[in-house]
């Protein structure tokens, strides 16, 4: 629990937007399938993130809070494939559909703006992403 508590510190000690940022996909990803949990959907995109968050925390245990913790959105990629593909079958005007939509999207931008910083973690720019939170 302190490992996720340490974690969060990190997370919201980042420059704004970033702990918006965060917060919104936290938001979409761990709170939004709740309401939609009866739903193959919900289930995949919550195992997906929980799955992303044990690895993003072992990810944090070992390397602390650089940008290789972006990593830990690799189990979006099959599930943004999958949703991706689901969106013809999906009403998009209801709020099911509305919150399919909006994580497709967000995990999506999540990806794209994950991609630098890991190749630059890659290329040797270790430096952590805000300041120690002990």
């Amino acid at each position: 629990m302190r490992l996720v508590i340490r974690f969060m510190k990190s997370i919201f000690s980042m420059k704004a937007p970033w702990p918006l940022w965060v917060v919104l996909l936290m938001a979409l990803n761990m709170m939004g399938p709740l309401f939609f949990i009866h739903t193959l959907e919900a289930q995949a995109v919550l195992i997906s993130t929980l799955a992303g968050g044990m690895f993003m925390m072992l990810l944090f245990s070992g390397y602390g809070f650089v940008r290789l913790l972006g990593l830990g959105h690799v189990f979006w990629i099959p599930l943004v494939i999958w949703l991706g593909l689901r969106i013809p079958e999906i009403a998009l005007d209801t709020p099911f559909g509305i919150w399919v939509a909006l994580v497709l999207g967000f995990n999506i931008l999540s990806l794209v703006m994950d991609t630098p910083d890991d190749s630059l973690y890659y290329t040797g720019d270790r430096t952590p992403l805000g300041p120690p939170t002990h």
